[in-house]
């Protein structure tokens, strides 16, 4: 399949980093499913597990109390296992690609060091997802899909294994690396989140989600399974697990012939 994205069309697949939690294994396999499936172009996609991170030395900081997931630090090594080169994209595993990522990838501008969605988000609840405190902070939700420039020379000084394991929350998470004018902006469709961002029925072409964020949970978890959005992921899933139940068949008659 061709793409309508020629600049993002090249020879290498465009590399894409999902944050990987044990608990949230399914949303990490749909989340990746829709950007697969709905991608012009060749992706490489890898997810990040701090179980691996761990293993290799590259990662050791001690699991936090407002750490709702194995991945709230983990993501600022994209730059790093990305290898420091060209450009790479970091999602969290709870998001849902409605729209090709191509048109995404082709935000990307050399002059920032990162580009994401510049949400003003202040949730209400005190918990999420599966009981997880729920954090209040500046930008927050802006490290949750990030276009990283990873060859950017304050990435390279700032995302090192050992600065992801011993630098502060606020840090990180308000890339306070950089300055304000290193921090480019997606529109708001990119990270539409569940519960905060709305539909304008008088602008649906620049409001409705290309790709949907269910921030605080899910229809994976019984708490959300009636979440706004959640036909959408479930049906996602049902395909998906449709595909691999013809699959396992296919398999089993190739087996049987031979």
């Amino acid at each position: 399949m061709g793409s309508e994205f020629p600049d993002v069309a090249g020879e290498e697949p465009f590399r894409v980093f999902i944050g990987y939690d044990p608990r949230e294994d399914v949303a990490y396999q749909v989340c990746r499913r829709s950007l697969l499936r709905r991608s012009s172009v060749p992706l490489s996609v890898h997810p990040i597990r701090q179980a691996d991170l761990r293993a290799a030395g590259l990662y050791w900081r001690p699991r936090g109390p407002t750490e709702s997931t194995e991945f709230s630090f983990t993501r600022f090594l994209t730059p790093y296992l990305a290898g420091h080169r060209g450009w790479a994209l970091f999602v969290d595993c709870d998001f849902l690609f409605l729209h090709d990522p191509a048109a995404l990838f082709a935000l990307r501008d050399p002059s920032f060091a990162v580009m994401c969605v510049h949400h003003d988000y202040a949730p209400s609840e005190t918990t999420k997802m599966d009981g997880a405190v729920q954090t209040v902070y500046p930008r927050k939700n802006w490290s949750s899909l990030v276009l990283y420039n990873c060859a950017h020379r304050k990435n390279v000084a700032a995302l090192t294994p050992d600065a992801v394991s011993t630098q502060s929350g606020a840090f990180l998470h308000r890339f306070m690396w950089l300055d304000d004018a290193e921090i480019g902006e997606i529109p708001f469709v990119w990270n539409f989140l569940v519960g905060h961002n709305k539909v304008d029925p008088a602008d649906p072409d620049n409001t409705a989600p290309k790709a949907i964020h269910y921030t605080s949970g899910g229809p994976w978890f019984e708490r959300y399974k009636d979440c706004e959005f959640a036909d959408l992921w479930i049906n996602e899933l049902e395909e998906s697990n449709a595909e691999k139940a013809a699959e396992d068949e296919k398999k089993k008659g190739s087996a049987k012939n031979n």
